[in-house]
């Protein structure tokens, strides 16, 4: 595909660079960086030669090579271009715009991975209290925004903070999210992820009872709910697997 839109409708063409990106992405699910960032460098330069540096597309594509950079663990160069493409954004679609606040998540997601929390928790908190304003605290983005957050604060051992927003977060879930799909609140996917995130909070502060009244409440819900829904045989399901065998990790911490 990539040979024929160079052959027919030329090097330069956005066809052909969308062919290149396309390509490119399938190397990088392979593993095979080095062949994915020589297209992704022929795509960003390009593009920003004959696009500029504030085309929405040549910052698509700056941002998928700062990906393949982020997938390596290489920092730095991901940083250089996480920022330029977050700055450019900011000017060009606004600070609220969910590219914008994709970008400043990226570059969040970088900081965090160097151990760099002060940095990575300011841009953090700004996403989150954006996405609360602008999409409302039950939109799945705001609920991702606050389990990044909390995360961040558990990786730093600062687990009163992390439960209280993976708290916040459950109640959320129970309380209007699933009213807003119009099931009862306990058998929404999104609630059950809100309470396996909690009892992990618990579980990092050996709060193994706490952890396991949770972990059985999810494999009950997984049980004799979801699974009904989903007409999977409750034994059989994916999820109902993986609570068994989370609650019997949190046996095991027990000793029991």
């Amino acid at each position: 595909m990539k040979e024929t839109g160079k052959r027919v409708l030329g090097e330069e063409h956005p066809d052909t660079l969308t062919s290149m990106g396309n390509l490119a992405a399938t190397y990088g699910n392979q593993g095979r960086w080095s062949e994915a960032e020589e297209l992704e460098v022929q795509v960003k330069d390009t593009s920003l030669r004959l696009l500029g540096t504030e085309h929405l597309d040549t910052l698509t594509s700056i941002a998928n090579l700062a990906s393949t950079y982020r997938d390596q663990s290489r920092w730095k160069e991901a940083e250089y271009l996480e920022v330029q493409v977050m700055e450019t954004r900011k000017r060009v679609l606004g600070a609220e715009h969910p590219d914008t606040l994709t970008s400043v998540g990226n570059l969040a997601s970088t900081y965090r991975n160097q151990g760099r929390w002060r940095v990575a928790e300011e841009l953090e908190v700004q996403v989150k209290d954006t996405r609360k304003m602008v999409l409302g605290e039950g939109h799945p983005d705001t609920l991702t925004s606050m389990a990044i957050l909390a995360s961040t604060y558990r990786d730093q051992d600062r687990w009163k903070e992390a439960e209280d927003l993976r708290v916040e977060m459950l109640v959320i879930c129970r309380e209007v999210w699933g009213k807003e799909q119009k099931v009862p609140d306990p058998e929404y996917p999104s609630t059950l992820l809100s309470m396996a995130y909690q009892a992990s909070t618990y579980v990092d502060q050996a709060r193994w009872k706490e952890a396991e009244d949770l972990r059985v409440e999810i494999l009950g819900i997984c049980r004799e709910v979801w699974c009904k829904e989903q007409r999977v045989p409750g034994p059989e399901n994916h999820s109902t697997l993986l609570s068994m065998a989370y609650l019997a990790s949190t046996y095991g911490n027990q000793g029991r």
